[in-house]
């Protein structure tokens, strides 16, 4: 999927992670975390994972954490990344057609 423009998406709530999608060149990560020492690599690995399902090649991504849980970074993530992207209905990514609204796998 293709960064078209610059994205963000979730809040600065306990328990909740913003992050920002900007056009890049390769993926470019920052992480900001009141606990980047306990779970900072665990954060780094959702992100990628994420992003590399996504099918994101380049991409500079600021992640700001206040103690999100995974599921709460995967879809900030996404949400920021296929509003950047332009994201509609007709986006297809490995092949298939996203659903809005659906279970993003």
């Amino acid at each position: 999927m293709e960064v078209k423009g610059t994205a963000m998406a979730g809040t600065l709530e306990s328990s909740d992670a913003q992050v920002t999608v900007e056009p890049g060149t390769g993926i470019e990560l920052s992480i900001e975390s009141s606990v980047i020492n306990q779970y900072g690599k665990k954060i780094r690995a959702t992100v990628l994972e994420t992003l590399e399902r996504l099918e994101v090649k380049d991409a500079k991504v600021t992640v700001v954490d206040k103690g999100a849980l995974d599921c709460t970074l995967k879809a900030r993530v996404e949400g920021a990344v296929f509003r950047a992207s332009g994201y509609s209905e007709d986006v297809i990514c490995a092949g298939k057609k996203l659903p809005w609204g659906g279970a993003i796998q």
